[in-house]
Parts: C-alpha cells; sequence; structure tokens
C-alpha cells in the first residue's frame, strides 16, 4: 500500500512508523504540510495514489485543519477529524469522556476572571489551571492560594488569543508521583507506561522517568472506552491512580489524537511501531501473508 504522512517535522517517533512501513514493502508519501495547498475543488498532487494517510502534524491546527480537507477528498485518514476536534480541545475531550460515563477529573470552564476565581474557590486549594489549547504540560498551572489565583488569571485575561479567555479549572487529584500513558489502536492497548516524577507534572516531554506497566484489565476497560468516547483512532489515554498505586482504581484526565510513542517504544518489549503499522494495514483493507 502507499501510506500518506502528513507532517510538519520528522521526530523520532515519525523515523520510527517510516522504518516499519519500508521494511514491509510499503510505500511511502511524506506530506510536508508547511508546502502544500489544499483546495475547497481537489486535492494537491501530493495525495494522488495514497491509500491512507496518517495524521502526524505537530501543531494542532494544522491537524484538524489539514485533516477536515482530507477526509472531503474522500482520502481515508487516521485520526479522523471528529477524532482531532476532540482530542485537541481539553474541554471538549472531558464533555467526551463525562458524557460516556468514564471516570474523569471534575472539571469547570469559566470566561471571565471573576467566575473563574468563583470556580478556582469552589473547588479549594490546590487545584489545576490549564489551556484549552496544548501540550508536553505547556502553561498549566498548580494554584497553591488566591494570591497566585489572581496573578495567573491576570496575565491570561491579558494576552491576546481568545483561548486564554477559556479558563479550564480542574480539581487536583493525588496521584503517587506518577501518571500512566497507554497507547492504543481503536481501543486496544499496545503497550503502557508509568510516567514518575517528584515534579507535579509527570509529562514525559518535560522529563518524567519512564517504565513499562502492565495493562490491567481495568485499565484495558477504560481505555477501550475512552477511545469510543472520542471516535476511536491511535491514540495516547493518560491515566491517573487514584487513592494510591495499589488501588486499581483510576481515572482518565486525557485522549491524545498526535500520540508519540517513542518513550514508550523505548521501555517496552512491544513493537511498538509494529503494532501502529498493523493496525493501518487492518484500516486500510491489506492483506498480509506470513
Amino acid at each position: 500500500m502507499n501510506v500518506g504522512v502528513l507532517y510538519s517535522r520528522i521526530r523520532r517517533d515519525e523515523k520510527l512508523l517510516l522504518r516499519e512501513l519500508r521494511d514491509r514493502g510499503h510505500d511511502v508519501t511524506k506530506v510536508d504540510v508547511r508546502k502544500e495547498c489544499f483546495g475547497v475543488h481537489g486535492p494537491p498532487a501530493a495525495l494522488e495514489d495514497v491509500d491512507i494517510l496518517v495524521d502526524r502534524c505537530l501543531a494542532t491546527s494544522r491537524s484538524r485543519y489539514v485533516t477536515r480537507f482530507v477526509e472531503a477528498y474522500d482520502v481515508p485518514v487516521v485520526n479522523e477529524p471528529e477524532t482531532a476536534a476532540v482530542c485537541a480541545d481539553k474541554a471538549h475531550n472531558s464533555l467526551a469522556l463525562a458524557e460516556a460515563g468514564i471516570p474523569t477529573p471534575a472539571t469547570e470552564v469559566a470566561f471571565t476572571k471573576e467566575s473563574a476565581m468563583e470556580s478556582i474557590e469552589g473547588f479549594g486549594y490546590p487545584c489545576v489551571l490549564k489551556p484549552v489549547v496544548g501540550s508536553w504540560g505547556r502553561l498549566m498551572a498548580k494554584i497553591d492560594s488566591r494570591s497566585a489565583a489572581e496573578a495567573i488569571l491576570e496575565h491570561k485575561e491579558t494576552l491576546g488569543h481568545y483561548e486564554h479567555k477559556v479558563f479550564y479549572i480542574q480539581e487536583f487529584v493525588e496521584k503517587p508521583g506518577r501518571d500512566i500513558r497507554v497507547v492504543a489502536t481503536d481501543g486496544e492497548p499496545v503497550a503502557a507506561m508509568a510516567r514518575s516524577s517528584e515534579h507535579w507534572l509527570t509529562n514525559a516531554a518535560q522529563g518524567a522517568e519512564t517504565e513499562e506497566l502492565e495493562v490491567t484489565p481495568a485499565m484495558a476497560e477504560l481505555v477501550e472506552r475512552a477511545s469510543e468516547a472520542v471516535g476511536g483512532g491511535l491514540l495516547g489515554i493518560d491515566l491517573m491512580e487514584v487513592g494510591g498505586a495499589d488501588s486499581r482504581e483510576y481515572t482518565v484526565h486525557e485522549v491524545n489524537h498526535t500520540v508519540e510513542f517513542k518513550a514508550l517504544d523505548e521501555v517496552t518489549d512491544a513493537d511498538v511501531p509494529g503494532a501502529v503499522v498493523d493496525w493501518l494495514e487492518a484500516r486500510a483493507g491489506v492483506e498480509v501473508t506470513a
């Protein structure tokens, strides 16, 4: 098959994927979205003869728009634009999880500094303030006092972009110094890792230590439900253990649609890029002979 890869930068994740595709004899068409124009009446020449497209755009805005255009061209794309739209916005993400009855942190959205302060005071300290769009733990704040809340809200209110005027406030979940990332394909776990740090943020991009973690039946059940809630696809589902590492109770705080998997591939015995390509072949209807 001819697999198109939508990208704006080739990272280690994309290199792993490209190598696996080429090792299996598949053709690869790399589509740098920074250099293409996507018309409303037809696709760019770069998309000709592509059997399936994989969205690996680094920027959320590019991911959401490009996948919508590709869908209009009747070219199969993963992840689909509906999934991208839900996962790219934390408020949409939280709503989808809550509507599906999936355990997720208590969350409120406010639109003025005054109503945001009321929400924060309602949660009590500490609580968490996040941007509605963002990744890698950037611009997230653990708020420990009213004075800190006032300062952070003032900064956000004076920033120019409208998204900073959407105050996404969440309860602070006590976790055992780590959270869990599960990479899954249409709800089927590929592998999982624990991300540990002394800092309250435990993103691998923020320097957290990673180690392989066995996927328990309870985790697998939540992963399947969370995947279905956002529309399925190649996803990174983030969970936190509630009540300690031995409690076996989890809350899903986020689902990521352009998931990075290099850190997981480094710590697990599972073949992560191999599993991703297996899934792509199945999605494209490719018959693979042993």
